[in-house]
C-alpha cells in the first residue's frame, strides 16, 4: 500500500521540506576547500534542530550523522568526518532529511567545491536534469515507471550530448515518504514507462537519480554505509521530495524562492 496524504498532511510535509531546503542551502554556502564534512554535518544538525525539527538520518539503522556527505567517487551514504577535508575541485553530494511534527522531508544536492572540471560540472548538471525530468513526469493517473523512464531518457540524452557514457546506478533509487523516511514504493531510476502502481493525488515520492562518470557498478565500503563507484569514477546525486496533486507535482523540498 502506498500512503495517501490529505492536503493538510502535505502542508505539514512541506514544512519539513522547507527545513531540509534551508539546511542544504546553509551547507552549500559553507562547503569550500579546507572545510571538513564533519563540520558541515554539525552545521546541518544545528540548523535542523534550531527549526524545531529532528535529523531523519541520525541513528537511522545506526547511521552516525545528520547528513550523508559523499565526495567524488562516493555515490551515496558517505559518513561525514572531521578528517574528511574538502579540496579544490571536489564534487560533494549531500543528502539531508528532517522530521517535523512527525513528517519527513528528504532532499539531496551535489555541490561544486571551488572550481570543478567541466566534466564534473556536466555530470552534476545531467543528474539534476534527470531529476527534474522525473519530477515533470509525476501525474495523477500515471504509472510509477513513467518517472523512471523520464529519468533514464534524460540521462541518456545528456550522455549523448556530453560524449560520456554516464553510469546509471540501479541498486539505489527513489521511494515513498511520509510518516517514515523510506516507504513503499521503491522508485527505480530506469525502466520502461507504464508499469508499476498507478499514481494518485496525495501520494509523495522522493525522486533521486544518481549518475557516475563511468561504470554503474558499485561497491559498499567496510563501514557498512559508504557506496562508491567500482571504477573510481566520480558520481553525482540530486533529490527532491514531491507530492502528487490535482494540479501536478508539488516539490515539497524546493527552497521558498525557487520557482
Amino acid at each position: 500500500m502506498i500512503e495517501v496524504k490529505t492536503p493538510a498532511e502535505l502542508e505539514a510535509m512541506r514544512a519539513a521540506g522547507l527545513v531540509v531546503a534551508r539546511t542544504l542551502r546553509q551547507v552549500s554556502d559553507a562547503a569550500r576547500p579546507g572545510v571538513s564534512t564533519g563540520e558541515l554535518d554539525e552545521l546541518a544538525e544545528q540548523t535542523i534542530r534550531d527549526a524545531g525539527a529532528v535529523p531523519s538520518f541520525k541513528g537511522y539503522h545506526g547511521f552516525p550523522a545528520s547528513i550523508c556527505a559523499s565526495v567524488n567517487e562516493q555515490i551515496v551514504h558517505g559518513i561525514p568526518s572531521r578528517t574528511a577535508v574538502l579540496g579544490e575541485g571536489d564534487l560533494l553530494s549531500v543528502d539531508c532529511g528532517a522530521i517535523l511534527d512527525g513528517w519527513h522531508g528528504d532532499s539531496a544536492v551535489t555541490i561544486e567545491v571551488g572550481e570543478v572540471s567541466d566534466v564534473d560540472r556536466a555530470l552534476s548538471e545531467a543528474t539534476r536534469a534527470a531529476m527534474l525530468a522525473g519530477i515533470g513526469a509525476v501525474a495523477a493517473g500515471g504509472r510509477l515507471t513513467d518517472i523512471s523512464h523520464a529519468i533514464e531518457t534524460t540521462a541518456r540524452r545528456a550522455a549523448g550530448r556530453d560524449g560520456v557514457e554516464y553510469g546509471m546506478v540501479a541498486e539505489y533509487g527513489g521511494h515513498g515518504i511520509g510518516r517514515e523516511m523510506h516507504m513503499e514504493p521503491f522508485l527505480p531510476n530506469l525502466g520502461k514507462p507504464g508499469r508499476g502502481p498507478k499514481l494518485s493525488v496525495g501520494m509523495a515520492l522522493a525522486i533521486e537519480p544518481m549518475l557516475t562518470g563511468g561504470s554503474a557498478d558499485t561497491v559498499e565500503l567496510e563501514d557498512g554505509w559508504t557506496v562508491v563507484t567500482a571504477d573510481g569514477s566520480r558520481a553525482a546525486h540530486w533529490e527532491h521530495t514531491v507530492a502528487i496533486t490535482a494540479d501536478g507535482p508539488w516539490v515539497l523540498t524546493a527552497p521558498e524562492d525557487d520557482i
